[in-house]
């Protein structure tokens, strides 16, 4: 009997888990598109690129 009752906590562990992932990828997306945010993934991505680019001969 106990283990029902533990598979069914794990379930809601999980699906809490999930909404606080989608939680804060919705709070990226908002920031990104908010403002400043696009410009600094960009230059993220601009420097990473950068360096990939200077280490291959």
């Amino acid at each position: 009997m106990h283990e029902s009752r533990d598979i069914g906590q794990a379930t809601s562990e999980y699906a809490l888990v999930i909404l606080a992932a989608a939680l804060i990828a919705l709070l990226v997306v908002a920031w990104a598109n908010g403002g400043g945010g696009a410009g600094k993934i960009g230059e993220l991505f601009d420097r990473i690129i950068d360096n990939v680019i200077s280490k291959v001969p």
